[in-house]
């Protein structure tokens, strides 16, 4: 588990994780993808404790693509979580959710959600939206080269 991953996919949806997955295959960015499907997996994943702890947690993915409604610990926890510590503030967090709720919107982003997206319904329209995040997350996007 030491190969860096590019992105981390942190939703308990079987269904739509499967989804995602096939989107970002299709554009060639699906290559060191580490899917989780609950928030303690997600926070054991980025900083290398319970089934990750012999990865490298200082080396991060370059962008987290998480749903809010899981199990274990919820999306709004793992962000707060996340924003708290130094190792992972700056880390791209991308909410890819089926809430449309107003406060859950507003929650993320004073947390430092980087992006709040709501999960289309169809199909294609979600396969598109799961590529083209993969797209600019990965490929325009310009990380800061350290930590801050």
């Amino acid at each position: 588990m030491n190969t860096p991953s590019e992105i981390l996919l942190v939703e308990d949806n079987l269904h739509d994780a499967e989804l995602a997955i096939r989107a970002l295959r299709k554009r060639n960015l699906a290559n060191h993808l580490v899917h989780v499907a609950d928030g303690q997996a997600a926070l054991d994943f980025l900083f290398a404790a319970g089934d990750y702890v012999e990865r490298d947690a200082a080396v991060q993915p370059r962008v987290v693509l998480l749903d809010l409604k899981l199990p274990k610990v919820d999306g709004i926890e793992v962000l707060r979580r996340l924003r708290a510590d130094a190792r992972t503030k700056v880390l791209p967090i991308v909410v890819l959710t089926s809430s449309r709720e107003e406060r859950d919107v507003i929650e993320s982003y004073q947390l430092g959600a980087n992006s709040y997206i709501v999960k289309p319904v169809e199909f294609e329209n979600f396969s598109e939206a799961v590529s083209e995040l993969g797209l600019y997350w990965l490929l325009i996007n310009e990380p800061p080269l350290r930590k801050l």
